[in-house]
């Protein structure tokens, strides 16, 4: 074991970095979010997104790692992830045309939001970015982790969740209160 704990919880919050950094569909719903909702909405978002990935870190101790380092597996995860990254792309240039920013609070009658956790679920699985680097990164230093056996994987998501924690909560406070400057 050449990782100390103290090494695998920090490498493990700068690896999450790598996904948290990464523009994606949870940082468009936390800023629009954070808007309605104020400050709030960033730690629960990442409580709805730290539930799935607890239930992810369990499914690939229970079995579901061999299932994903199967080559076919991570081809096809790697190919889908990248033409459905690469058409949410196109579509995001093509929006950008038509787009206008408001700082302003909507109020659309009748129109209801998912609660925050739920949120963070759901649009966490369904970005296929946040799968590849599950399939990819997330799995390979979390094996190296489980060396330690079940404290190794506490630290490794400690060290993961709060990551994700620091980066959306500093986003919703900075939208929830720098819109009051704007």
């Amino acid at each position: 074991m050449i990782l100390s704990l103290a090494t695998i919880g920090g490498i493990s919050f700068v690896l999450a970095l790598s996904g948290v950094l990464t523009p994606g569909p949870l940082l468009t719903v936390t800023i629009n979010e954070s808007l309605r909702r104020g400050f709030i909405t960033g730690p629960l978002l990442v409580l709805g997104h730290g539930l799935l990935e607890l239930a992810l870190i369990i499914a690939i101790v229970n079995g579901l790692a061999t299932f994903l380092k199967k080559d076919p597996v991570m081809g096809i995860v790697a190919t889908m992830g990248g033409v459905i990254l690469f058409w949410m792309g196109w579509e995001m240039i093509k929006q950008a045309k038509r787009t206008h920013f408001s700082l302003k609070e909507q109020s659309i009658k009748g129109v209801k939001t998912l609660h925050p956790i739920l949120s963070g679920i759901l649009v966490s699985l369904s970005n296929p970015y946040w799968t590849i680097w599950w399939a990819t990164i997330g799995l390979g230093y979390m094996m190296t982790a489980m060396e330690y056996g079940l404290m190794g994987l506490v630290v490794f998501f400690v060290g993961h969740i709060s990551a994700d924690f620091l980066w959306f909560s500093l986003i919703s406070y900075g939208v929830s209160t720098g819109r009051k400057v704007f």
